[in-house]
């Protein structure tokens, strides 16, 4: 006996040809041909061979490469990826998303046929995959050998051990592995898409939700409340012909979401100017943590030769750009905020715009911070490293920062 699932599906475009072809002016008789020629068409004897033939046409997919270029074609791709707690956002790691269809548009009857669930619960297709009894006895006709049957119907999934074919109008990404080159198609997971936009539409579209929003235009109170998504857009595919892309395309209508994708607009940090010193405020010593580390290594080398000294040189020249950068920060405060602070008069003449005259005029001032510069560096040092290397190394520092002196002025 047929099961009922298969006749309901047979039955049901029995009926929407008959909707299609019988006009109220037709004769009874034309009537009943018409509706003994659909009940032949539609015989599981006479359909299922052709379905059989035709299910070539489309082809299993989790990542259609019409989503990119129409006239892309393809190895039809099913990915199998598994859950991973690696925090991110793929295949695999979003729980169980829909399998897609692409091909010919003319032959998803085809797979609608093959996702049939039928007595057990498993689909027609998985049953032709077991092999079992039960489809066999299902699909005994005189019309066609079963495996006949069964291999036409199969070709729809990827074969896996079949190598991989990609196209030129799909994304490309060579990407660079030892001496050579390895070529990455980069295609949509419809899956995630249609998952991604069917939740959207739970979320804006839901019965609790459009309570919820009449209830705010009543201004009612509302216990649940309801969720709202901003800067959300549409992308289509397909235009007037979404089920060219693919099936899952055809049941958006062609149309998807996209979230956006910028960097977060951040807020101007504010200066924090020194209290008491500006070497003790508002540096931070295990900010330099790597160069002081670099340095190490170089003053411990055994070798002394002219590029071990000159990256000893290199490396103290950038922590001292670094630190005069920094100062520049405190320089664009408002002129007269170190009247409040405890800065010795050097610093203040350095960092404060209300003794511009002073630090134009005077250079005692220059020669005292360039002093203390050395000795922050010495410090910091030590703190990081925890060794006292560089104490007999003071007279260079002094020298490498009096080489970007213009910086402190």
């Amino acid at each position: 006996m047929l099961d009922p699932a298969i006749q309901n599906f047979l039955d049901e475009r029995k009926a929407a040809r008959l909707k299609s072809k019988v006009k109220a002016s037709m004769s009874e008789e034309l009537v009943q041909a018409l509706t003994e020629e659909t009940n032949d068409i539609f015989a599981l004897e006479n359909w299922l061979p052709k379905a059989a033939k035709r299910a070539w046409q489309v082809s299993l997919v989790s990542h259609p490469s019409k989503f990119t270029h129409s006239s892309a074609k393809t190895s039809p791709i099913i990915a199998s990826n598994h859950y991973k707690n690696d925090g991110f956002l793929r295949s695999g790691n979003v729980g169980e998303v829909s399998i897609d269809v692409s091909g010919n548009a003319a032959a998803l009857d085809v797979y609608a046929f093959l996702s049939i669930k039928l007595k057990g619960g498993q689909s027609i297709l998985e049953q032709l995959e077991k092999n079992t009894e039960s489809i066999q006895t299902q699909f005994s006709l005189s019309t066609m050998e079963y495996n006949e049957i069964r291999d036409g119907l199969l070709v729809m999934k990827p074969d896996e051990s079949a190598s991989q074919v990609s196209s030129a109008r799909v994304k490309q990404v060579y990407f660079p592995i030892s001496d050579d080159y390895h070529l990455l198609s980069l295609l949509s997971p419809s899956g995630l898409l249609f998952k991604f936009k069917n939740q959207i539409d739970k979320i804006r579209f839901s019965d609790e939700t459009k309570a919820s929003r009449e209830l705010k235009k009543k201004n009612e109170f509302d216990e649940i409340g309801f969720d709202e998504i901003y800067g959300l857009t549409a992308i289509g595919y397909g235009g007037a012909n979404p089920q060219g892309v693919s099936l899952l395309n055809s049941k958006t209508r062609g149309i998807f979401y996209l979230l956006p994708s910028m960097p977060p607009a951040l807020k101007k940090q504010s200066t924090r100017p020194p209290k008491t010193n500006f070497f003790d405020n508002t540096l931070y010593f295990k900010n330099y943590t790597d160069s002081f580390k670099s340095l190490e290594r170089l003053t411990e080398a055994d070798i002394n030769n002219i590029n071990i000294r000159s990256g000893i040189e290199n490396i103290i020249r950038f922590v001292i750009a670094q630190v005069i950068e920094k100062s520049w920060t405190v320089r664009q405060l408002e002129a007269g905020w170190s009247d409040k602070t405890h800065l010795k008069l050097h610093q203040k003449i350095w960092l404060d715009a209300d003794y511009q005259q002073q630090h134009e005029e005077e250079s005692e001032w220059v020669d005292e911070l360039i002093s203390e510069f050395a000795r922050w560096f010495i410090k910091s040092y030590e703190k990081v490293i925890g060794n006292n290397r560089l104490n007999t190394e003071m007279l260079p520092i002094k020298t490498l920062i009096e080489e970007q002196k213009e910086g402190l002025l």
